[in-house]
């Protein structure tokens, strides 16, 4: 089952880059976390190092990717410089990156400059994120956030963004692109919940097995069936 490790840049009392009010740190998490949403309809398990507003240093960041063991590392940010000056997007990976990485960065920066961004390329970075984290790492600079043109992409566009990024990450992890059904997406909320409770184990078997056409094992039914009986039970004896 493949396991990303998203984070989020900045947050809390690091707002990262600001314009006429917008910050980078609330850009980036809503596009982080939308894009993590259709990931894990795919299956795919997504830790984030942030899911609020809160602040993180880099190595509290990178701690949190060491812990774990994951096929990917993303981290979402979005540039800037002199107002109005520059534009477009780029995507980062570690100093002689492997092919790995590398194959990540070029499919989220072809996904992206479709969208309409001007194509900065994919470039190399000495990044405490790239350098200090076990899984092959990019960084994403989703346009500049002092850039009019590139805000207005941003917040047009923002579904085909989010999209964009989550079929890059599905094609580099060979699982195909699904659209969006309201069931599956209803399942995938359902099973978030119970695997945070301890009651699933395996969210991609269920979202592949538990449909119409499909058959889910009868040990598996009997064993979901037992814990969910066990954690009604246990909610019970606490009220």
């Amino acid at each position: 089952m493949a396991r990303l490790c998203f984070d989020y840049g900045h947050g809390g009392s690091d707002p990262g880059a600001v314009y006429m009010g917008r910050k980078e740190s609330e850009d980036v998490l809503t596009v982080g976390r939308e894009a993590a949403g259709i990931l894990r309809r795919h299956g795919v398990i997504v830790d984030e190092t942030r899911t609020a507003d809160v602040s993180l240093s880099l190595k509290e960041r990178s701690d949190f990717e060491n812990r774990g063991t994951y096929d990917y590392f993303i981290s979402f940010h979005r540039n800037a410089f002199k107002p109005e000056t520059a534009a477009g997007v780029e995507t980062y990976t570690y100093l002689s990156p492997g092919t790995k990485s590398k194959e990540l960065a070029e499919k989220i920066q072809s996904a992206l400059t479709n969208v309409g961004f001007v194509d900065r390329r994919v470039k190399e970075a000495n990044f405490h994120v790239l350098r200090e984290t076990k899984a092959p790492a990019v960084l994403i600079e989703i346009g500049f956030i002092d850039n009019s043109r590139d805000n207005a992409l941003f917040d047009s566009k923002r579904a085909d963004i989010v999209s964009g990024i989550a079929k890059a990450i599905l094609s580099q992890l060979g699982i195909k692109y699904m659209e969006e059904n309201n069931s599956q997406d209803k399942l995938a909320e359902a099973l978030d919940i119970l695997v945070e409770n301890g009651v699933v184990s395996s969210p991609a078997y269920w979202l592949e097995n538990a449909r119409e056409g499909k058959t889910v094992k009868g040990e598996y039914a009997a064993l979901l069936i037992e814990r969910m009986g066990e954690f009604i039970l246990s909610n019970l004896s606490k009220t």
